[in-house]
């Protein structure tokens, strides 16, 4: 269970009905602290909590805090000020020192679910959106209103201008679908690469049309597995938002066909493959293929150079690095 907010939601979509439910969301930081302002968690009514909204010091606090929301149906605010000696999250060990705002707020059917069904179905499609919530004027409460808070998904001609952020009394949060990442090689030492990935919630596609490799009793994290390395595979990059790609089948002419066929999908932000510099040269050679041709920089050898040698260190310098070109890209 990881805590991305496409599978918060999916394991409240099921279930929205049976019991209560409370979104909790942090709408403003100052300092240092551990989730950023737009960071959701969802708090039911038999105890279970989804996702966190610190480094687990306050959640404990927090759903104290929802079950009074479930019971009066009434929007909080809350502030944790981790640099006062004589505030709660003071006590609580909150180590970040920085200062927290959240509001609660009820989810359930009377208030069309704050249409949470909305942008769940939006992550679905891999579109995003703004989200929009309410926020109570003081620390105390107001009643929850049905129209409080609403959704625009990136079709709506409104987001042309709509940013994140607090403007005025809401709060905007930009949602985006977790990053895709597609595989090119389905080997042993690709399994640490789904599984770290899978781990940190993304979508993962693994491409290998030899049948010995990328079985799926093998890669279970996989969403979907393709058998063909064909001009189909970039349609399907680009019909499906792929995000990055890390190339690593071993093989010289699969690796050569597999750049030639992402300089067609032009949205990706990260595009690595496997084997020294020279490998990477000879493969851009044999397809005719520049790296100013392809979308995102061609990294080769793909990862940082952390020192590792086995596929899990291997799979985790490559991920670091995707994971900052995907996050960070003005530091790549």
């Amino acid at each position: 269970m990881s805590n991305q907010l496409t599978q918060l939601l999916g394991q409240w979509h099921p279930l929205k009905d049976t019991t209560e439910w409370v979104l909790g969301t942090v709408y403003k930081t100052e300092g240092p602290c551990y989730r950023k302002a737009g960071a959701m968690m969802l708090f039911n009514g038999v105890g279970q909590q989804y996702g966190l909204l610190s480094g687990g010091c306050l959640e404990s606090d927090i759903q104290n805090h929802a079950k009074r929301v479930m019971q009066t149906s009434q929007a909080v605010t809350l502030c944790y000020d981790g640099s006062d000696e004589d505030d709660i999250s003071f006590q609580l060990g909150i180590g970040c020192g920085g200062t927290v705002y959240i509001v609660l707020q009820l989810v359930n059917r009377e208030n069309n679910y704050l249409h949470l069904d909305k942008v769940w179905d939006s992550l679905k499609d891999r579109s995003g959106g703004f989200y929009h919530q309410k926020i109570p004027n003081d620390t105390q409460s107001e009643p929850l209103k049905r129209t409080q808070n609403w959704f625009e998904s990136n079709s709506a001609e409104e987001r042309q201008g709509a940013t994140a952020g607090i403007q005025g009394s809401w709060f905007v949060t930009d949602i985006k679908p977790e990053p895709h990442l597609l595989i090119v090689g389905g080997g042993l030492d690709a399994r640490p690469v789904v599984s770290i990935a899978k781990e940190l919630g993304w979508m993962v596609t693994l491409c290998d049309p030899r049948p010995a490799n990328a079985r799926s009793e093998v890669f279970c994290g996989a969403a979907t597995i393709i058998r063909t390395l064909d001009k189909n595979l970039t349609t399907y990059c680009v019909d499906q938002r792929v995000d990055a790609v890390v190339i690593m089948t071993h093989n010289v002419s699969m690796d050569a066909q597999a750049v030639a066929l992402m300089a067609g999908v032009e949205r990706l932000k990260y595009l690595a493959l496997l084997g020294p510099n020279e490998r990477k040269i000879k493969i851009l050679e044999a397809v005719n293929v520049r790296e100013s041709d392809l979308p995102a920089t061609l990294s080769g050898p793909a990862g940082f150079d952390i020192g590792g040698e086995l596929p899990e260190s291997i799979a985790l310098s490559i991920l670091a690095e995707c994971h900052q070109a995907l996050f960070k890209p003005g530091d790549v």
